[in-house]
């Protein structure tokens, strides 16, 4: 059969060999956080975190219990804001030495886990430095997200650097070697962030059906996760309480998101490359970029993407059960019209100038293709 102006399916995939286990279901912690330190053979504990986790529910001691009861736990730092500021990831540094621990247990959502990574690449510098013989293996982290970010999954770690511009470490051993998803310690995060940081996972999964690099089998599982983020998003907008709607969000980012070993770090889509211009400069949180720019990025794909990606895209709206419009192009545009969950925002409530936009479209893509720059520009525009 002829194979004449179809792309034949071809590429790789490994699974990250620093990954011992991801444990689900309510109450999982108690018994899959002493299993993974065991695993590890960890025998102290820094929990990673941020102030209003620590202070204002009861997350963080149910952590440090049960540390406590198996004699590992070390100490806890919750000085990690929005964004992972660097001062905050240069304090942990020195927290995680004073008390000798020999792990970090992250709790919270994207800006404590990857503090966690630059915390531990920053260790990984310095103990090469120190060592005069073999390079020492990197430490682990344990992640307990308590959003939907799906940091945990990945090998890159963004943080706000000194200056207040993103910055970014990146190495395969930074994967966390172990992820706990307990719905139950879910139900104390603000409905914003919960349902802006599944917009985020929304994001992760529609990007992956586009960007380069990405192998057959986990655009299927993006597809399944697109599916399933729709739907239990709005049940758990409907009820805070529904531990099911709650679990399967978590099991969604998992998929939106799966873990794979990398040669390098991966590429990103429009989406996040706008949110990571946004975000950190203008103090908007990473599942509010998200809100933002994920619905007139999708659309643009309708545009500039090539056939076989808007072909991957408008297959969502099968998983869907939405009918299709009758064209391809359509179709994209449809699946860019995300359901409403009270999330719309404009980049103008944040305080972003309109003086600004034309700046941050030649920091997301430059201005070598000018068609493209002027559609980012317009987009920028359009959501101020």
């Amino acid at each position: 059969m002829s194979t004449a102006n179809k792309t034949v399916p071809a590429g790789s995939y490994a699974y990250p060999n620093t990954l011992e286990g991801v444990y689900y279901g309510p109450k999982c912690v108690e018994t899959a956080l002493p299993k993974l330190l065991d695993t590890l053979g960890a025998k102290r504990a820094l929990i990673v975190t941020g102030k209003s986790l620590r202070n204002k529910t009861g997350v963080v001691a149910k952590i440090e219990n049960i540390l406590k009861k198996i004699n590992a736990f070390g100490a806890t730092f919750s000085e990690i804001g929005e964004h992972a500021p660097e001062a905050g990831i240069e304090n942990g540094v020195s927290k995680f030495r004073e008390v000798d621990a020999d792990i970090i247990v992250s709790v919270g959502g994207g800006s404590p886990i990857d503090a966690s990574k630059a915390i531990i690449f920053k260790l990984q510098q310095q103990r090469s430095q120190e060592s005069s013989g073999k390079e020492p293996e990197f430490l682990r982290q344990i992640a307990i997200p308590t959003t939907l970010s799906a940091a945990e999954y990945t090998s890159g770690a963004g943080y706000t650097n000194k200056q207040g511009d993103k910055a970014s470490v990146s190495h395969q051993e930074l994967i966390p070697a172990g992820i706990i998803l307990d719905a139950e310690l879910t139900l104390s995060t603000p409905e914003q962030l919960w349902l802006s940081t599944g917009i985020r996972a929304l994001d992760h999964a529609v990007e992956s059906l586009y960007r380069p690099g990405v192998p057959l089998p986990m655009k299927t599982l993006c597809h399944a996760a697109i599916a399933d983020l729709f739907r239990f998003l709005l049940l758990s907008k409907k009820d805070s309480e529904d531990l099911v709607a709650r679990q399967r969000l978590q099991v969604a980012s998992w998929m939106s998101l799966w873990p794979r070993r990398l040669e390098r770090h991966s590429p990103i889509g429009l989406s996040h490359t706008l949110g990571h211009k946004l975000g950190a400069t203008y103090g908007i949180p990473h599942g509010i970029t998200s809100c933002l720019t994920l619905a007139p990025v999708v659309n643009l794909q309708a545009e500039i993407a090539s056939q076989e990606d808007k072909e991957c895209l408008a297959e969502a709206l099968l998983y869907l059960r939405e009918p299709s419009t009758g064209t391809v192009d359509g179709d994209v545009r449809k699946l860019s019209l995300v359901q409403d969950l009270g999330l719309k925002r404009t980049l103008s409530q944040y305080g972003v100038p309109t003086a600004d936009i034309e700046q941050i479209a030649v920091r997301a893509v430059g201005q070598e293709d000018e068609e493209l720059f002027s559609k980012v520009k317009y987009i920028l525009e359009s959501i101020h």
